[in-house]
């Protein structure tokens, strides 16, 4: 009962759907479900730590206020490409600026303040992005988390749910997003 994809979205996913690593997309559901989000939230400045083909980063960008922009950063420009390729078909790519490297290095150079943060990058690293990115999070901003319903996200969750400094909810959409706030 969710919203159907736009056809670039449909074509993003079977193309996305040929490679051997096509899980990794984020997908129509839980695409809609960060659409709404954004389009509630209505961020400024957001950031997204993990590219992909770029489901999550035309979803963002599709529902961002006028004037408002998406930092998208991934270390494989094969993928970065594609997903560049599909945001100009989108329409949104002039709301949105990739950045090939490794996450840590591009959030160190980033200033923020973001009012909204997607983490779905290499899951081991996931702490490390958090920590990174919370003291450049707006007060009233928010960080979600993809996968937070995998094992190996686990250690993350302890992390987040312990950190007196947020609060946090999981939402058991396909493999779990976490929407985490700063505390007021």
């Amino acid at each position: 009962m969710t919203s159907p994809p736009t056809d670039v979205l449909r074509r993003l996913g079977e193309e996305t759907a040929q490679r051997p690593d096509a899980q990794m997309s984020v997908g129509p559901l839980e695409g809609a479900f960060l659409r709404a989000l954004v389009a509630l939230k209505q961020p400024r400045l957001a950031l997204e730590i993990g590219v992909f083909t770029g489901w999550s980063g035309i979803e963002i960008a599709s529902a961002l206020p006028p004037g408002g922009r998406l930092i998208a950063c991934d270390v494989n420009e094969e993928t970065t490409a594609m997903a560049r390729r599909y945001a100009e078909e989108a329409g949104v790519a002039d709301r949105i600026e990739y950045r090939v490297g490794p996450a840590q290095e591009t959030i160190a150079e980033l200033d923020g303040p973001f009012d909204l943060v997607f983490i779905d990058a290499w899951k081991p690293d996931y702490i490390d992005y958090y920590e990174a990115v919370l003291p450049k999070l707006a007060d009233d901003g928010v960080i979600l988390a993809d996968n937070t319903l995998s094992e190996s996200v686990h250690p993350f969750n302890e992390h987040v749910r312990d950190d007196d400094r947020v609060e946090q909810v999981l939402v058991p959409i396909r493999d779990g997003v976490t929407l985490i706030r700063k505390r007021g």
